[in-house]
């Protein structure tokens, strides 16, 4: 089941200021270089973990409810269900009412539950349903557990120290496995 990316982040977990701190940049000819890997860093320790760090605002797409009633979550952690809609043949969206739905939020990856006798099926058979969800940790890097923290400096780190460099010495440190596999989410 694809998901698609609506919104990413609204801050990075690290600030500009911090990230030069840590890398002890001390002018500015760099920031632009160092915006852009904070990113990649940060993109990096969520594709290792398989979570988001930061909420961000995902599409789940589906051509059918499943027969169990629980779509598995291909984002993780899941915080809330914000949006369902039903797409008919010509690519209009229906509304579909949230209280048919429950989460487990608890559940890495999280679960949607719906109640198939208060959802229509889809009419088209491929793509025919939607799901808005936001996904991550919370809103700010403060909800961002510390090692994750530490582990996108890491990245950081090494993405600007080995810039130029391709091979094996482009490798990231052993450490970075220890930081991310306590939060490594595995697939169902």
């Amino acid at each position: 089941m694809p998901a698609l990316l609506l919104a990413g982040p609204a801050s990075e977990p690290l600030t500009l200021a911090e990230a030069k701190a840590y890398l002890r940049v001390d002018h500015d000819a760099e920031d632009a270089l160092i915006a852009s890997m904070i990113t990649a860093a940060r993109a990096s320790v969520e594709t290792l973990t398989r979570r988001a760090l930061i909420d961000q605002t995902w599409r789940i797409v589906r051509d059918a409810w499943p027969a169990s009633g629980l779509i598995p979550v291909p984002v993780s952690p899941l915080r809330t269900l914000d949006r369902v809609v039903r797409i008919d043949a010509a690519g209009a969206e229906t509304e579909l009412p949230l209280d048919a739905f429950a989460l487990d939020t608890a559940r890495l990856p999280g679960l949607i539950r719906v109640e198939r006798g208060r959802v229509p099926a889809p009419e088209r058979p491929l793509a025919g349903l939607a799901l808005d969800i936001t996904a991550g940790h919370g809103p700010a890097a403060a909800d961002v557990p510390a090692p994750l923290i530490e582990a996108v400096r890491l990245v950081l780190a090494h993405f600007y120290e080995h810039r130029d460099e391709t091979g094996s010495s482009a490798a990231f440190p052993a450490t970075l496995g220890a930081l991310v596999a306590p939060y490594r989410v595995t697939r169902l």
